[in-house]
């Protein structure tokens, strides 16, 4: 995903519903989160992308949960031309949810990720109690416990939750990417 969001399922209307819910200012939220309000204005217009961990933190100060910023259709199958996107911040990233958005157990997402992009520089974690990443295609360069691992097509890691990052390394064409969560990301609890 470039800087500037074109697409309509950007994460702009949420953040801004959640932060007039909460009567706060875009400079209150911008400082507790540790960005610009020039910058938090541009995510709430859709005009600007967030890296993972800047996307979680104002997640924190805004006492909402990732999965509160998308909104995908419910239903037990997702067919292949309609995964519905979603925008979980992240570099040069284009996402879908393939489970059903009613789904607790468990929750899978498919990444393309082009060359160089990524969840950002700054280590992250989720609420997921495992976190199992499948590469389809390209390469994917996992920092994880102070290593990094380099995956391949065909190539799985399982890790549970810790900080970490991610980027396509894959010189010319895109990395496609798996992930499963378990359990899926919840809509009722905050980040962390």
């Amino acid at each position: 995903m470039s800087a500037a969001v074109e697409s309509s399922n950007g994460v702009g209307d949420q953040l801004r519903s959640a932060r007039h819910s909460r009567r706060l200012t875009l400079a209150e939220v911008a400082e507790a989160a540790g960005i610009t309000k020039g910058f938090l204005s541009k995510l709430e217009r859709d005009q600007a992308t967030a890296s993972v961990a800047c996307l979680m933190r104002l997640c924190d100060t805004l006492q909402i949960s990732i999965g509160e910023l998308f909104e995908v259709p419910q239903g037990s199958v997702v067919r292949r031309d309609e995964y519905p996107p979603i925008n979980l911040g992240g570099i040069d990233m284009t996402e879908f949810l393939l489970t059903p958005s009613g789904e607790r157990r468990l929750q899978a997402i498919l990444s393309r990720i082009e060359p160089g992009g990524g969840s950002g520089p700054e280590l992250y974690s989720i609420p997921a109690e495992v976190e199992f990443v499948y590469v389809l295609s390209g390469r994917l360069a996992v920092h994880l416990n102070d290593e990094e691992t380099v995956l391949g097509p065909g190539d799985a890691m399982t890790f549970p939750q810790a900080p970490h990052a991610f980027r396509s390394i894959a010189p010319s064409e895109a990395t496609e990417v798996l992930w499963v969560f378990t359990p899926a990301l919840s809509l009722d609890h905050p980040i962390y």
